[in-house]
């Protein structure tokens, strides 16, 4: 099996030789910020019989479970990225005439 790199992973691999390894308090300060960000909380949230059993045809749709994808739309709402997919169709629609 071949694996393929994003340009991303290129960029990384072009620059492997330029790597610096970092120590002290800086390595304390990122590893304290990723712990940080990997951290999770369980949360109770009331949601309809409707919506709950969407979500889950949604999930099983994306191949992921529907915990996780209600935790993406709260992340992606919280840092602006979730997108109304009508609302852009519409602009978009607006746009052309």
């Amino acid at each position: 099996m071949k694996i393929v790199l994003d340009d991303f992973e290129k960029s990384i691999e072009d620059n492997a030789e330029n790597f610096v390894p970092i120590t002290g308090e800086k390595k304390s300060k990122i590893e304290a910020i990723i712990k940080s960000a990997n951290k999770t909380k369980n949360i109770n949230i009331r949601i309809s019989a409707y919506d709950i059993e969407k979500v889950k045809q949604k999930s099983a749709e994306e191949g992921i479970p529907y915990q996780t994808l209600i935790s993406s739309v709260i992340h992606k709402y919280i840092t602006g990225k979730l997108v109304d997919e009508t609302a852009v169709l519409k602009s978009m629609e607006l746009l052309r005439r």
